[in-house]
């Protein structure tokens, strides 16, 4: 599991650095047109939002990794602390469960896309191989709690 953990971490940092390193180099590209030309790309704009909406699918699993997403604590203290662990170990399988759930529900979306021959309005590609990557990140962050839910010692501090 050790293994598999590392591999996920490695290619969802891989997906959110390239993602992210295109979203710089249109936005700084577009920017530079307009300042050299008067005219920005009139791509630019929608390609930087689907690459930032790929750092942001992948980013739930890095953030999951590092211990580091989003939890209400609110209500961490109101049961006996001898039933954390057991908790913990709940918590991670019903929150692998929802996000596997999550890429069923994605990958019908994108197999409806792809059927329907969508494409996007302005850079006119077919929209299904970027869905593709909604049941993948959920893939990803569900096997990562998957792991979670049945090594607990795997988790990080706080998650």
């Amino acid at each position: 599991m050790n293994t598999l953990l590392l591999i996920l971490d490695r290619w969802e940092r891989w997906f959110c650095s390239a993602a992210f390193a295109l979203l710089a180099a249109v936005m700084f590209a577009d920017v530079l047109m307009r300042e050299l030309v008067g005219n920005g790309l009139p791509w630019a704009q929608q390609t930087a939002v689907y690459a930032n909406i790929v750092v942001a699918l992948f980013g739930l699993g890095l953030a999951t990794s590092g211990g580091k997403h989003l939890r209400p604590r609110f209500a961490d203290n109101w049961l006996p602390t001898v039933w954390q662990p057991t908790l913990q170990r709940l918590g991670h399988a019903v929150s692998a469960l929802l996000l596997l759930v999550f890429a069923l529900v994605a990958m019908q979306l994108v197999a409806e896309t792809r059927a329907l021959n969508e494409v996007a309005t302005v850079l006119r590609v077919p929209l299904w191989p970027l869905q593709a990557l909604i049941p993948l990140s959920f893939v990803s962050a569900g096997l990562r709690y998957t792991c979670y839910a049945l090594r607990p010692a795997l988790a990080p501090e706080g998650g």
